[in-house]
């Protein structure tokens, strides 16, 4: 390595610091004992005051989730409601407005394969989910050399604007809002950016699969997706006329509901898909993400980055091939170009860069994964593969891992350090029990209700951010440009635990992210290279009755 790349990388290490992450109790603790718990004052925590009372009472005046609105839990899945976009160096003209492709009788039947019930509709204004990742060839098109994508797994309209409301003490009923780095970032002057909302619903609801085979047995279930304005509204903030319709449970209409497998699956293959499919079309062929077209015909880097496991359902998406998103060990193996399931002659090449969770998930026994499934190891890439990666062991990749006793920004980084200056890959494996990075909650703190983190579990974790910097100083020494994914996983994981606190949290940990990228690309002027595309893959059902009350 040179003496100028080495200096070049000391300066990007020194520039992006992590002022910009939360500050926790525990993330300057010397005490890494287990069995110490992160002490803080959860009296004067009144978010996590509200979280506990309703889940205590089992009801709550300022909101709820689900359909009944006496209930503060009814509901713990996703929803068909519109989903935010927002773009920096691309606007959504192309696919929004009087070119939605939801004013195309053809453009709807290539999408669904057929023209579903009253989701044709000449005032459609909204994008569809797989116009995500035809932004993002037309980014390539333009010239970008950065193409950054970040999705906040589970974000609706109503998830953010509790985070923004909390965080700006202000209340806003519709529109873009403010009060996230986000929502408020124009950039430079000069710079193109947007704002929209697209439509999730997948190709159909599931398909019977079989793991060892893969194969798809096409269809079991006939119940198929589209998108009804009239009743689930034209905008993510519009008064609904079912919410029953929103949840698929509205029987004289029911237009099935994505999971993050079939809506990733869409951002980067472009296509449509069953529920649980990880880039295979609805008969199971393979298809290419836009990763895998760009580290082939351009030459990128490939960064996938995210808060939760590894091979969960919108990592995998960026690049695996595998007819059910539960086969997680494949599904890695496809991400660092180990011989899968999907690819046993042939490995895929492999990504450059990928950091996330499930350190430390031994798992004895997994049907859902296959006869190859390696038991008594790692659910998500077994100890033995995780070795071979090792550039030590003739592998490509740095390896760094969560370690007993230090710091996990300062084992990234040194590890991020070391795969520049020895033009190797980087793998960064981390977490706590369940798989996830440790949850932030909205005041910055790392409690949950219900929920118990000890000092070592987030003194020994780096946070989203800390990845976002560790990927971008690797991927950039590519003189050709990259392409990154940076996933905000714990949003959807919050959602489902109906846990307003972790749901803010999550958001903010993500916008926190989302800063320092924003800080990166303006400290080296690549805003005419770079595009970025920040969005959700689908939406849940959380209802603020009373805004007011996150204002304290």
């Amino acid at each position: 390595m040179s003496l100028r790349h080495s200096t070049l990388f000391l300066l990007w290490m020194l520039c992006s610091t992590n002022s910009l992450a939360p500050v926790a109790v525990a993330q300057t603790a010397t005490d890494t004992d287990d069995a110490a718990d992160i002490a803080v004052d959860d009296a004067n925590d009144y978010v996590r005051e509200l979280q506990k009372n309703a889940d205590e009472t089992g009801s709550a005046k300022w909101g709820h989730w689900g359909s009944n609105k006496s209930k503060y839990v009814s509901w713990s899945n996703h929803s068909n409601r519109l989903i935010p976009i927002y773009t920096w160096g691309i606007d959504l003209t192309k696919y929004s407005g009087a070119n939605s492709p939801y004013r195309d009788r053809n453009k709807i039947e290539k999408l669904y394969g057929r023209v579903p019930d009253n989701t044709l509709n000449s005032r459609a204004a909204y994008l569809d989910q797989t116009n995500v990742y035809d932004l993002q060839r037309d980014a390539v098109a333009a010239g970008k050399k950065y193409i950054i994508l970040m999705i906040f797994d589970g974000m609706d309209w109503h998830t953010t604007r509790a985070a923004s409301i909390y965080k700006s003490k202000q209340v806003y009923d519709s529109g873009r809002g403010s009060g996230l780095y986000f929502q408020d970032y124009e950039g430079p002057n000069g710079l193109v950016s947007d704002y929209g909302a697209f439509v999730t619903s997948p190709w159909n609801n599931s398909n019977d699969a079989d793991v060892d085979a893969q194969t798809v047995i096409t269809p079991s279930n006939t119940h198929y997706g589209g998108y009804d304005a009239n009743i689930a509204g034209y905008t993510p903030w519009a008064r609904v006329k079912s919410d029953d319709y929103l949840l698929d449970s509205y029987r004289a209409l029911p237009h099935a509901v994505t999971d993050s497998a079939s809506s990733a699956t869409s951002m980067n293959a472009g296509i449509k898909t069953y529920n649980a499919a990880i880039n295979v079309d609805n008969e199971g062929n393979q298809v290419m993400t836009i990763a895998h077209e760009l580290q082939r015909d351009k030459n990128f880097a490939i960064g996938v980055v995210t808060s939760v496991p590894i091979s969960h359902a919108t990592p995998a998406a960026t690049y695996s091939h595998n007819v059910s998103r539960n086969d997680y060990q494949d599904l890695s193996r496809d991400l660092v170009g180990l011989p899968s399931i999907s690819h046993r002659s042939e490995p895929l090449p492999g990504v450059d860069v990928l950091l996330g969770a499930g350190w430390g998930e031994t798992t004895e026994k997994d049907s859902k994964q296959g006869n190859n499934f390696v038991p008594n190891s790692n659910k998500y890439l077994p100890e033995s593969e995780i070795e071979s990666l090792d550039y030590h062991n003739g592998g490509k990749y740095v390896v760094a891992q969560r370690t007993a006793g230090k710091q996990g920004r300062d084992v990234l980084m040194t590890a991020a350090r070391e795969a520049y200056d020895q033009d190797k890959r980087l793998f960064g494996f981390f977490g706590v029990g369940g798989g996830q990075l440790p949850f932030q909650t909205a005041d910055g703190n790392y409690n949950p209700y219900k929920v118990s983190y000890s000092k070592a579990d987030v003194f020994e974790n780096p946070t989203l951010a800390d990845y976002a910097q560790a990927a971008l100083g690797v991927l950039s020494k590519n003189p050709n440009g990259f392409w990154l994914m940076i996933e905000a996983g714990d949003v959807d994981w919050a959602n489902h635990s109906n846990n307003l606190d972790s749901a803010i949290g999550a958001v903010l940990s993500g916008d926190d992210a989302f800063r320092l990228v924003t800080k990166w690309i303006e400290r080296r002027k690549l805003w005419n290279d770079t595009a970025i595309i920040l969005c959700a893959d689908h939406g849940h059902y959380f209802v603020l009755d009373d805004p007011k009350v996150l204002t304290k």
